[in-house]
């Protein structure tokens, strides 16, 4: 006598690259969930480790839920979300990370919010801190961005082209008719290794575009460790020198309208932000207000990237945006 399975109701995909110490709790949050393990699958790519993460993975397979371990060589986040997107069994896809814990209601919460929402393409929330020691002055909330944490405050809300917030996918499920609609994850605007990105940006920006939109739900909850490296002055400039990169890249509409015109490739308003935000940080220095000087300076470290790489693509192609690598 043959059985079927029953058909599952999510498939949770992390991306993982040199993490084999963080990755088991990780994976010990997902495991301990309040729905029945037969509900779930996990897959975990790993994305060309060169640590122990392999045998991490190994050590919860053959358990329930199901654990899948997969092997992406291409470097890159979104090669590996979209390789567990292709491996995905269920109409709802999860997405957290390997420095994240996630609550045990996290996949009840999923499924119910997208029952009871069906005009939600996809649903995202918290993701708080858990800080390694004590947090430095100028690391105030407003610069909270570099540490992909994210929180809306205590009320539900749309995320649509009229009020573009992003859901990260430290904490977010899609639903699978959206991959199958608008395609995957970019690989143009990717991160690799631990440099930042914009991918999760990107593909909330198709799905607008598509007439699409998401849910944040404040009751949706995980926990994301904050690494050291993270808690230093030079990480934070880093970080917004190449997401202002990556936001000149994305070429987002709203951004590159402009009624006076371009210079070398930057709409008008951009030098206009630039020189306001300069002008913020030179105010706060004379104030002698290190933290809010801060804020502006990181402001101007955005802009930074945003104009070079404008000016590099124009020198170097007459102006011509950089091709769009396909999102697969």
């Amino acid at each position: 006598m043959s059985t079927t399975s029953k058909p599952l109701d999510m498939s949770v995909v992390i991306t993982t690259y040199n993490r084999a110490r963080s990755l088991p709790r990780a994976l010990e949050s997902l495991m301990d969930q309040e729905v029945d393990s037969g509900r779930y699958e996990i897959i975990v790519v790993d994305n060309n480790s060169t640590d122990d993460t392999r045998r991490v993975i190994e050590r919860f397979m053959g358990k329930r839920p199901r654990v899948t371990y997969l092997f992406e060589p291409r470097q890159g986040v979104s090669y590996g979300r979209n390789t567990g997107i292709a491996a995905a069994t269920a109409p709802i896809i999860g997405f957290t990370d390997d420095d994240v814990r996630v609550s045990r209601s996290w996949a009840s919460t999923i499924l119910t919010v997208l029952a009871e929402h069906p005009e939600a393409a996809c649903v995202g929330g918290r993701v708080l801190p858990h800080w390694p020691g004590p947090r430095p002055a100028w690391l105030v909330r407003e610069n909270w961005a570099p540490l992909a944490l994210l929180d809306y405050g205590d009320e539900p809300l749309f995320v649509n082209l009229k009020h573009r917030l992003c859901l990260i996918t430290a904490n977010a499920a899609y639903r699978r008719e959206v991959f199958d609609r608008i395609g995957g994850f970019a690989l143009h605007v990717q991160a690799i290794g631990r440099e930042v990105a914009t991918e999760d940006h990107e593909l909330l920006l198709r799905l607008w575009n598509a007439g699409g939109q998401g849910l944040y739900w404040p009751a949706l909850t995980a926990t994301a460790d904050v690494e050291p490296e993270r808690m230093q002055r030079r990480y934070h400039r880093r970080w917004h020198r190449r997401h202002g990169h990556y936001s000149a890249i994305m070429r987002e509409p709203e951004m590159e309208q402009t009624r006076r015109g371009r210079l070398l490739g930057v709409p008008a308003h951009r030098y206009r932000q630039t020189a306001s935000a300069f002008g913020r940080w030179l105010r706060q220095l004379a104030r002698l207000d290190g933290t809010a000087a801060f804020g502006h300076e990181l402001e101007l470290w955005s802009c930074y990237g945003f104009l070079t790489t404008r000016w590099a693509e124009y020198l170097s192609g007459g102006g011509k945006p950089a091709k769009r690598a396909d999102a697969s």
